[in-house]
């Protein structure tokens, strides 16, 4: 049976005065999971419910969302990092979890807390050499100032995912896009849509960035999925090894980018509360 989020509303305020949200669940040393872009919270109950037979798992609702504040004119990575600082210090955790630009924010956190004693990131939104493209941002705000909202989503799609993505025609991807995301998901990421667009952003002003992650002293858990298709995975994954100071990597080989959200939270969860607990 799933566990109940014993408090799923609770609040603290970051560095800038935003409020920020975050679901609990569990007992033991605390560790914090930090979301995706498109993302909420809850999404990340099933992997946070399995990890929390041995630890106290706080999810971030990241500003943008939920009962969070918003991105703010100043948005930034800095600011992500004083809203997962707050946590952290509400919470007492020295564990962090991060899956794709979320696994960016937690390395970042890193860099400078060290207070940290183990990091887990799932395919980090860290760009390497231009792989996580950029080009696809003029058009999208477009569209988004236009409200067409499947069409920034389909296009987004289309431009950032897996090869197979890339290279179906923008049609095909809108039909099918109602046909795999449920109406409620899919509005909910509507919603996202605007922060998407200043978190990858973020993302591209980082880009070759890796050699900053030297300063990150703790042991890292560098995960990715064997079915994901996107063609900045390997060449993070690669890169980052070579510069953190002590990192482990760990492939699965059925899993694709969505898996500790969506399609392999368990089998996830499994494998950082082995990193955890070692």
């Amino acid at each position: 049976m799933p566990r109940v989020h014993t408090t799923p509303n609770e609040t603290v305020e970051s560095a800038d005065g935003t409020t920020i949200a975050y679901r609990s669940v569990g007992s033991g040393p605390a560790v914090v999971v930090i979301p995706g872009v498109l993302s909420m919270a809850e999404d990340y109950d099933s992997f946070a419910d399995t990890l929390s037979d041995r630890f106290t798992v706080h999810t971030v609702q990241r500003r943008g969302r939920g009962l969070s504040g918003p991105q703010g004119e100043h948005y930034d990575i800095t600011r992500e990092c004083e809203d997962v600082a707050a946590v952290c210090a509400r919470t007492g955790a020295r564990y962090l979890v991060g899956h794709s630009y979320g696994g960016l924010i937690a390395l970042q956190v890193a860099r400078h807390d060290q207070t940290l004693m183990k990091v887990a990131v799932y395919e980090p939104g860290v760009s390497v050499d231009g792989l996580i493209p950029t080009t696809w941002m003029p058009r999208y705000r477009r569209l988004l100032a236009e409200r067409r909202y499947l069409d920034a989503l389909a296009y987004f799609s289309v431009a950032t995912g897996p090869v197979k993505a890339r290279n179906a025609p923008l049609w095909m991807m809108k039909a099918v896009l109602p046909l795999v995301i449920r109406k409620a998901r899919r509005h909910t990421m509507y919603g996202l849509l605007a922060a998407n667009l200043r978190e990858h952003e973020v993302i591209a002003r980082l880009d070759g960035s890796t050699m900053e992650y030297r300063a990150v002293s703790v042991p890292v858990l560098l995960m990715s999925g064997g079915r994901s298709g996107l063609p900045y995975v390997a060449p993070a994954i690669e890169r980052l090894s070579e510069e953190l100071p002590a990192a482990t990597t760990h492939v699965f080989p059925r899993l694709d980018h969505f898996a500790p959200d969506r399609t392999g939270p368990v089998e996830v969860a499994r494998a950082v509360r082995e990193f955890f607990l070692a």
